[in-house]
């Protein structure tokens, strides 16, 4: 489970009983400022991580991809603005296969965003 935090990174816990017991919390390489992260596992096995990864303010969004839930890339950028926020996003995964999310543009509108992933 990965979570947010107010330590400048994203944590991470790991259960191996189905979420009865989890491991100690620990922190990931993943920048992030204590904003709204959320994530995927594809039906292919692979995770989808959308997040804010800088330290302060929320005006860059990115995805992020990972095959074992551990080591992740930069699989795209969002949003990039000297100013904004963009905050609070979702993603899942369509029947189809392709990747649907969702997040707020400067807490006045929500863009939608569909990514069919090769």
């Amino acid at each position: 489970m990965l979570c947010r935090s107010k330590n400048k990174k994203i944590v991470e816990t790991w259960s191996e009983d189905n979420g009865n017991t989890w491991s100690p919390i620990e922190a990931t390489s993943l920048v992030n400022n204590n904003s709204g992260i959320d994530a995927v596992t594809l039906s292919n096995g692979k995770q989808l991580l959308i997040c804010n990864p800088i330290e302060k303010g929320r005006n860059k969004l990115s995805l992020f991809i990972s095959d074992d839930g551990k080591t992740w890339k930069e699989l795209l950028i969002l949003e990039d603005q000297p100013k904004g926020e963009f905050s609070y996003p979702a993603i899942i995964q369509g029947k189809d296969g392709s990747i649907h999310i969702t997040y707020t543009y400067n807490r006045v509108k929500i863009k939608y965003v569909h990514i069919e992933l090769i």
